[in-house]
């Protein structure tokens, strides 16, 4: 994938799982990377050995729109141009929709929703300034298919599918390619995020058929490169994920009664 050589990439969330792995392979590709992350000690972790010289690591809340507008401003001017955006940063938080706050809601929102569509505007108005930039949002799954017990994300990740969309047909014409990653089950620390009125043990038996599907974020990150040299304008990733989109879109009612039926489950574990 000699297209990725010499080009300056932006990551969001590269202090672990697929941000970390797209860094680390974008600079084994020979690319220039910005890696963005909340996470300071995380980010500190990033080796990179021989090639660290064209890996540039910056601590960044990507909720606060002027961060991100200083700091994207910053990498344009010195490097005349943001090449591709990853946007990979994201969190969840696991429950059952009425026993989720509104601060839980907005917790994922801010950092799934909003953090993105503050990198992906950003970069999208640099881009089109200069006629030249690819965008790409790392979505899910559920972005495609309305999974239960995490409808904060749910919303997020259909949000961010229907920014990549649209945003995909306004840059057409104006040098901006934008694509939309949804993976499925991907062995990442998003697993051991925060639980809502549900024991981590029976979530994790919940979770376990779907988990047998899941694949390394070296392999997801390898996946999503592979769509992003090809400009897919949609990516799934994961056997498991082009079944349910497959399953949803033929027939949803099916795909429906098998997620009724795995949750019935779960409750009558609960009781």
């Amino acid at each position: 994938m000699k297209i990725f050589s010499g080009k300056f990439c932006v990551v969001t969330g590269a202090g672990s799982g697929i941000g970390k792995a797209l860094s680390l392979r974008l600079l084994e590709l020979g690319a220039i990377v910005y890696a963005l992350d909340i996470n300071a000690e995380r980010l500190a972790e990033l080796e990179t050995g021989d090639t660290s010289s064209r890996l540039h690591k910056t601590q960044i809340d990507i909720t606060r729109e002027e961060q991100v507008s200083t700091l994207l401003a910053a990498i344009t001017e010195s490097a005349g141009n943001i090449d591709y955006l990853f946007n990979v940063a994201g969190i969840t938080i696991a429950g059952e929709a009425r026993n989720l706050s509104r601060e839980d809601w907005q917790r994922v929102l801010d950092v799934n929703l909003n953090g993105v569509i503050n990198t992906t505007v950003e970069s999208y108005r640099h881009m089109a300034d200069r006629g030249h930039g690819h965008i790409v949002n790392i979505a899910s799954v559920q972005g495609l298919v309305p999974l239960p017990l995490e409808a904060p994300y749910v919303t997020s990740k259909y949000a961010v599918v229907g920014l990549s969309q649209a945003l995909r047909v306004e840059g057409r014409d104006l040098g901006v390619k934008v694509s939309v990653v949804c993976p499925g089950m991907v062995a990442t620390p998003i697993f051991d995020s925060p639980m809502i009125n549900i024991p981590r043990d029976r979530y994790e038996a919940y979770v376990k058929p779907w988990k047998r599907f899941a694949v390394s974020p070296q392999d997801c990150a390898e996946s999503i490169l592979r769509g992003v040299a090809k400009n897919r304008a949609i990516i799934p990733v994961t056997f498991m994920a082009r079944l349910m989109w497959w399953l949803g879109r033929i027939s949803p009612g099916a795909l429906n009664a098998i997620l009724i039926a795995d949750l019935g489950k779960l409750r009558a574990s609960l009781k």
